[in-house]
């Protein structure tokens, strides 16, 4: 039976895992430090995300309890490998392109053939969209539908699909929206304040060198200025 639907973060993990093992044989199974390097590519990635190696290390360890996930023994340095296909059920052809949608966000046919080059070479887009309507045709007693084809939107000239392993697509969307946010928050804080103390350090500079040289900061002539009547200009 299929588990519980991913969170954006364990399906980034599987994904990474499965794409590894297509793309990169001689590195994989992969190490913790890999995986998270793998999630965290700035290309290939829709969203980017920046997970960290406890976040990282907790998928693996949830994705090992639904058997998703196997680690690897015999060695100092522990190694995981996926177990998608047996878990799911698919062929390799579908593992290929859910493993895409999982990576890349939605994508037309046309778009997963040329991006599944690496992971499975399809002869053509209709036996990609043969996979896919299989994919969407799912019997329930086999655990329902894996993907979904999306609303073409204005202007497309293609349909897209999406996966449903997170769940319905709008629910997943915003939870892969508030992952990559949340992954993202600490660094962007840490910009922020960065920021922020360059400016301290900037500001406190112009004040010793208007004091050096006997000047009055910008702002505060401007400031005198406006406070400055009529009167007192015209002396002046």
């Amino acid at each position: 039976m299929p588990p519980r639907p991913l969170t954006p973060i364990e399906a980034r993990v599987l994904a990474t895992l499965m794409e590894k093992a297509r793309t990169v044989p001689d590195t994989y199974p992969l190490s913790l430090n890999l995986v998270v390097t793998g999630c965290n590519q700035k290309t290939s990635r829709e969203p980017v995300m920046q997970i960290s190696d406890a976040q990282a290390q907790e998928a693996l360890d949830d994705l090992k309890a639904t058997s998703l996930v196997v680690e690897s023994h015999g060695s100092r340095v522990a190694r995981y490998e996926h177990n998608f296909q047996r878990v799911y059920g698919v062929p390799d052809q579908s593992a290929a392109l859910l493993g895409l949608l999982m990576l890349r966000g939605p994508q037309t046919a046309g778009e997963l053939r040329i991006n599944a080059e690496r992971w499975h070479r399809f002869a053509d887009i209709s036996s990609v969209e043969g996979f896919l309507h299989e994919l969407a045709e799912r019997a329930d007693d086999k655990g329902g539908p894996l993907v979904v084809r999306l609303a073409r939107t204005p202007g497309a000239r293609e349909d897209r699909w999406a996966h449903l392993l997170c769940g319905p697509v709008a629910e997943a969307t915003e939870l892969i929206a508030a992952g990559a946010h949340a992954t993202s928050a600490g660094g962007q804080n840490d910009r922020i304040s960065a920021l922020e103390a360059e400016v301290a350090a900037l500001r406190a500079t112009v004040q010793w060198l208007c004091g050096e040289l006997g000047l009055s900061p910008a702002g505060r002539e401007q400031e005198t200025d406006r406070a400055k009547t009529p009167a007192d200009k015209e002396t002046n």
